[in-house]
């Protein structure tokens, strides 16, 4: 049994700062741009089903805990 903490998956942090919203408010805006009060609202109405909702709420949990500085070398590729 391999019990190895493992780190945030680089595929998925990069689809953050790659990524579009697809539809909404905030339409055509990348998921890491995206504000925390959105993000906030997402979290008490529902995030949505399948990829996009693990990325909003990934982006939702780096925003709230100061973890912004984890995506800062991605933007710049």
């Amino acid at each position: 049994m391999n019990l190895a903490p493992t780190g945030p998956d680089p595929a998925l942090l990069m689809s953050l700062v790659t990524m579009k919203m697809p539809f909404g408010k905030y339409a055509g805006t990348l998921l890491c741009n995206l504000p925390v009060s959105y993000l906030e609202w997402f979290n008490r109405k529902g995030f949505p089903k399948g990829k996009l909702g693990i990325q909003l709420q990934t982006m939702y949990e780096i925003k709230l805990n100061g973890l912004e500085f984890l995506l800062h070398p991605l933007k710049n590729q």
